[in-house]
């Protein structure tokens, strides 16, 4: 190849501005250098159109065609051949009753002999007609001669100075902060089949009042989960006027707590953890964490099979790479199984395998491994190597930290449809709210109805009821 035409040359000719004086130059230094242009443009095209997605990249942003086919499970969906059907109960109140009876036959249309046969079946809907209550209320005023005053009575169905009443702010607020609709759809609803007319700023505005009303349960559920056993927490990117935010989850069985900020680090955490922390954090390993003064820790062991499992089909692992994955995935398979076994198993046995699994540990940490992924999970071990098995040391400590996913997941719906906030107000309303919706619905409440009833008693009296608590039939 001519040095008048280098691969740099090439590089810098072969784009969207190639001209045909150019091709034909490239072509006149012959097959070599024709080679060398194809294969760097299928290099630009790869690039352009990956064929094989990012390990790490989410499964809705995978094309169909590109996901592998699932095997079919051998399980046949349903419940087991002679078990009980489930049905839904008869209604306990009968509104109308309708008679419905042929006038000839449908097949012949023949004439009918009336019998005494009839079956019953029951209907729920909705009413074709609804129509919001729109309620005048005569607000009187009378003179206190002791404190030298006209006083009048609140109206407990609506914010102060508020037009639309409780119900609508809370059912609102759910839809959006709860159920992930956007804005837009809730005002085609209200507007259209309940023939409430509605504004988007008009709702907006409403939100800020109910954030405001309900932030006091938004700071005992943040005192509650201080001072919880075990805290799960992760976090997920978020957009606040147009810049990259994170939003954080931090949960137990009984609530969840999010926070929206600027930060990924530390800063963002000492907003929560306000105090040291005396229970067991369980997160994956995210450095950020570190920052966090607390009892023990959990790192979720589900990630470290996830990054095994990550560079066995993406990425090239060295000569050694193989051993070193058989031994972490064994001895986190032991872990996990001896957590499993762990109540059946006499005190002494449980003893002596735990204390295998810290002795395999320190072998696996110490040997020496001369691959580049190797050497980064070994860094990784040796960071937490006292967070790996404290499950099987602390009872209620789970080994993964699937109940934060699980917390988040809703909140990345809701930022897929309605694409984030877009001021730092409406951020703050939306931790607040989406943290009472969800922590309501974990404790067994209608959170519609006690948040409803909430602000009755807070329009009236100025001060919120306590917070409910874990229902009885879900502790």
């Amino acid at each position: 190849m001519s040095t008048q035409c280098t691969e740099v040359n090439l590089e810098e000719m072969l784009g969207p501005s190639l001209t045909e004086a150019q091709a034909r130059t490239i072509y006149r230094y012959g097959e070599e250098t024709v080679v060398l242009g194809f294969m760097i443009m299928a290099g630009k095209l790869g690039a352009l159109n990956p064929s094989k997605p990012a390990p790490t990249a989410p499964s809705g942003m995978v094309p169909g065609y590109q996901k592998p086919t699932t095997r079919k499970t051998r399980k046949k969906p349903g419940a087991k051949p002679g078990h009980e059907g489930h049905h839904s109960a008869p209604p306990a109140r009968i509104d109308e009753r309708r008679d419905h009876r042929l006038p000839y036959c449908p097949h012949c249309q023949g004439r009918l002999k009336r019998c005494q046969a009839t079956r019953t079946r029951y209907v729920e809907d909705i009413p074709a007609g609804i129509t919001p209550i729109v309620t005048e209320h005569t607000i009187h005023r009378d003179w206190c001669p002791r404190c030298k005053k006209l006083v009048e009575p609140r109206v407990p169905d609506a914010l102060p100075g508020a037009r639309l009443g409780n119900r609508t702010a809370v059912m609102t607020g759910w839809m959006h902060y709860g159920l992930g609709n956007t804005i837009s759809q809730i005002v085609e609803v209200f507007n259209y089949h309940v023939q409430l007319k509605l504004t988007s700023g008009g709702l907006v505005h409403l939100w800020g009042r109910l954030q405001e009303a309900l932030f006091p349960w938004y700071e005992q559920i943040q005192a509650e989960a201080l001072n919880s056993a075990v805290l799960h927490a992760d976090e997920t990117s978020w957009r606040v006027a147009g810049k990259t935010h994170w939003l954080w989850a931090f949960a137990n069985q009984d609530l969840t707590y999010y926070l929206i900020d600027r930060s990924r680090g530390e800063p963002a955490l000492l907003r929560f953890f306000v105090e040291e922390f005396q229970g067991t954090l369980v997160s994956d390993f995210w450095g950020a964490y570190n920052a966090v003064v607390c009892s023990a820790r959990q790192g979720c062991l589900v990630h470290l099979l996830r990054d095994l499992h990550t560079v066995d089909h993406y990425k090239k692992g060295g000569a050694n790479w193989p051993e070193f994955a058989k031994k972490l995935r064994r001895l986190v398979g032991d872990a996990i199984r001896l957590g499993r076994q762990k109540p059946d198993l006499p005190t002494e046995s449980f003893a002596s395998r735990r204390q295998r699994l810290d002795e395999r540990l320190e072998e696996l940490i110490t040997a020496t491994w001369e691959d580049k992924q190797a050497k980064r999970l070994i860094k990784r071990l040796r960071r937490h190597r006292d967070d790996l098995f404290t499950f099987l040391d602390r009872p209620g400590v789970p080994f993964d930290n699937n109940l934060a996913e699980r917390a988040v997941r809703p909140a990345v719906i809701i930022r897929k449809n309605s694409y984030a906030n877009r001021s730092a107000r409406g951020a703050d309303v939306q931790a607040v709210l989406m943290t009472l919706y969800r922590t309501l619905k974990q404790r067994g409440h209608n959170p519609l109805q006690t948040i409803t009833d909430a602000l009755a008693t807070y329009v009236t009296t100025g001060k919120l009821p306590p917070l409910p608590q874990k229902t009885t039939s879900e502790g």
